[in-house]
């Protein structure tokens, strides 16, 4: 796995000390500083730099992989009074069976991935987070959950949910296998009800099937 204790400590040190007062934008951690953190078999299986705490500076969200695992790391940069660094702000664990390489995206400081798993069966996933300050330090907050089950080769019915995880308002549709003209999925029985709103981070980010399971089973 990667070296992430390592990786926090040098990502941590600090940066020069500021000699004059104009600031300027902090550019992104580079490709070669990921590359030199992986262990044997891991690669770097995408990453996206853009501003998720408003402050100006490049922040990177990048994905480390192995044959069986998949881990999510996010990275800000900071300013301080004297110096310069990075620092750690979440990370989790992907599905291990990717189709393809997950999708990042930041628009307007909310981290977007949009993964899918699977095999004939498919799980198609999409987490939104946005960065909050705590005590500590700050962290990545899950703001939204979409997820749907179904078959590639129409094999089978299908379910999707979307959550958002803020307010608590959640839609599941059942997906049915069409009967008539061109293979697909109808969309059927949608239904629309409120879950318990809580505080989710983004290391504590549940299972996008179980939460599917759970919403579609819930009265």
């Amino acid at each position: 796995m990667m070296r992430s204790l390592g990786l926090m400590a040098a990502l941590c040190l600090p940066g020069a000390a500021l000699a004059v007062q104009e600031r300027t934008p902090m550019p992104p951690i580079t490709d070669q500083f990921l590359l030199d953190q992986l262990e044997l078999g891991e690669e770097i299986e995408g990453r996206v730099d853009g501003d998720l705490n408003g402050d100006g500076d490049a922040d990177t969200v990048f994905i480390v992989s192995s044959p069986d695992a998949r881990t999510l790391h996010v990275v800000l940069s900071y300013h301080g009074e004297v110096d310069i660094g990075h620092e750690p702000a979440g990370e989790f664990k992907l599905e291990p069976d990717p189709l393809g390489p997950a999708g990042l995206t930041i628009n307007k400081g909310v981290l977007t991935i949009r993964d899918l798993t699977g095999g004939t069966t498919a799980l198609s996933a999409t987490y939104r987070y946005r960065t909050v300050m705590t005590k500590e330090r700050p962290r990545m907050r899950l703001i939204g959950l979409d997820a749907t089950v179904y078959s590639r080769t129409y094999a089978h019915d299908g379910n999707e949910m979307s959550w958002n995880v803020l307010t608590g308002d959640t839609i599941t549709t059942l997906l049915k296998v069409s009967e008539t003209g061109d293979r697909g999925y109808d969309k059927l029985y949608t239904r629309k009800f409120k879950r318990s709103v809580r505080t989710i981070y983004m290391e504590d980010t549940p299972g996008a099937e179980e939460e599917l399971v759970g919403a579609t089973k819930a009265k």
